[in-house]
């Protein structure tokens, strides 16, 4: 199966499952927009819990806020998104389709990195044990020759996307022959300018409204209420504010599932500090984060730093915390030396002061601010694409199965009476009753105990216990291992240990 097949099944697997529909969908759906089901929004709920309470339990200097979707224009005018807020498009004058013309660079470099990935694979079939793998990328003509178009071409679009040359972005893409995924001809317009802010009306009376935006991101709602977090809650630097919102986009170009939308969640921390301070505290949080990706276990070889050669209008340093797809390496989370931009442009914009004053110095600052910014339904898309396994079984049967890590399941158990009678469903109900108040459980009595254990494997659920006649006897249970398989036999009172051992998020936390 390719790549472009699995992802296709993970897809309709998401939606036959409810985890994910295409939003509006008995009006034929709003593209780039999608709705979360009864297990998707479990899936989130887990995934945010995880990101909240490694940022704000774990860390006493960072809290929390919630701040408001709509805010002030003028801040929006402030924080350059007015102004510079914009994606450099290109359309194909024979397909009339419309593209990022950085996209098109950057997948145009991908695939000449693919061709070094498989001259790598190439060279470990041929030399088997012996091969040596930073030899033979360090030597291997084909290797070297495409590492150096590669970095060509990337030092080129960054110089051309740096200082605003769009000839030069349009030019390159002549020069790469990179032609349109639907007409393959090479008929490009001139690149321009494409402001990704949606815009609306507030008032009661259009003629009398005013306009506002929905905020592209939520960064700005922390910078505001610097002064509100740090005076009530008797913050000293350096601290961090926290938080988990909804932010908005009008991409031209969305595509690939959830992992580009109009609508999305972000999980975003600003962290304050002293000016001359900031990139000690940048490599902190580098460091933090990945490790808090890599704990979940999804395989430490799918991830991978981008330090970002073109930097944003705020920043001094940046990098991307990239995550292997099923459609390559694309970033997932980002990490932002910010300066003192923000807080200096909204003291500016206002007219209000921003200011800290450390007693430990004696002296007024404007802080320096590090952002670590995660994208939540990009993060979902991670962990769903990771999970999910076509397994042939040693009988020869097949199995769909989520191999999700357990803190984030959707349904921690599955509370399965062998038959619908015989007392056994009155027995499951007992455990089911007494369980949920620790877990999130699923009773299922219907079909073969073979067909109810598959159901489970395919939303993920980490253990189905079942309920035989010889429970009514010694008070035990089969306890059944998604991963494995395997079952035991273990003693009712047992249960909420043994799951609570798998699906409690201290063990995972500790690993940071």
């Amino acid at each position: 199966m390719t790549q472009e097949e699995l992802f296709k099944s993970l897809i309709a697997h998401a939606k036959e499952y409810g985890f994910i529909f295409p939003s509006s969908e008995i009006y034929d759906g709003l593209s780039a927009v999608y709705d979360y089901g009864q297990l998707g929004a479990e899936l989130k709920n887990n995934i945010k819990r995880y990101w909240w309470d490694s940022m704000v339990r774990l860390n006493e200097n960072i809290v929390g806020i919630d701040s408001a979707i709509f805010m002030h224009p003028k801040i929006w005018e402030a924080s350059g998104h007015v102004g510079a807020f914009n994606d450099p498009l290109i359309d194909n004058k024979d397909s009339k389709k419309r593209y990022r013309a950085d996209v098109l660079l950057e997948d145009h470099i991908a695939k000449i990195e693919e061709k070094i990935e498989k001259e790598v694979e190439k060279g470990k079939k041929k030399f088997g044990d012996s091969f040596d793998e930073a030899q033979f990328r360090a030597t291997n003509p084909n290797v070297l020759r495409n590492k150096e178009k590669a970095a060509e071409i990337t030092s080129k679009m960054n110089e051309a996307l740096n200082s605003g040359d769009l000839e030069a972005v349009r030019q390159l893409i002549i020069d790469c022959e990179i032609v349109c995924p639907i007409s393959g001809s090479r008929n490009w317009t001139e690149v321009r300018q494409f402001n990704l802010m949606f815009s609306t009306q507030m008032g009661s009376v259009s003629e009398d409204a005013n306009v506002i935006y929905l905020r592209p991101e939520t960064a700005q709602g922390i910078f505001v209420n610097f002064l509100n977090v740090q005076k009530t809650g008797r913050m000293k630097i350096p601290f961090g504010i926290a938080q988990i919102g909804k932010a908005f986009r009008n991409e031209i170009v969305a595509r690939q599932f959830i992992f580009r939308m109009r609508e999305f969640e972000q999980m975003e921390m600003q962290f304050f500090v002293r000016p001359g301070e900031e990139m000690k505290w940048y490599e902190h949080w580098k460091a933090q984060r990945l490790a808090w990706h890599k704990a979940l276990g999804l395989g430490d070889e799918k991830y991978r730093f981008h330090n970002h050669e073109k930097l944003a209008h705020y920043a001094n340093a940046a990098a991307d915390i990239e995550f292997l797809f099923p459609f390559g390496f694309k970033e997932l989370e980002g990490i932002h030396s910010r300066t003192d931009f923000d807080l200096s442009q909204h003291q500016k914009f206002s007219g209000r002061k921003l200011q800290y004053f450390d007693p430990e110095t004696n002296e007024s600052y404007v802080p320096y601010v590090v952002e670590t910014s995660i994208g939540l339904d990009r993060t979902f898309l991670a962990v769903y694409s990771t999970a999910y396994c076509e397994e042939k079984l040693e009988n020869g049967e097949e199995r769909v199965v989520l191999k999700l890590p357990a803190i984030l399941a959707p349904v921690k158990v599955a509370v399965l009476p062998l038959v619908k009678k015989d007392m056994l469903p009155e027995k499951a109900r007992e455990i089911m009753n007494d369980l949920k108040y620790d877990f999130n459980c699923q009773y299922d009595e219907k079909d073969s105990i073979g067909k109810r254990y598959r159901r489970q494997d395919a939303i993920g659920t980490p253990f189905c216990i079942t309920i035989d006649h010889q429970t009514l006897e010694d008070n035990c249970v089969t306890i059944r291992d998604r991963d494995t398989m395997q079952q035991e036999r273990i003693p009712v009172e047992k249960v909420r240990g043994i799951v609570e051992e798998r699906v409690s998020f201290r063990k995972v936390l500790e690993k940071i």
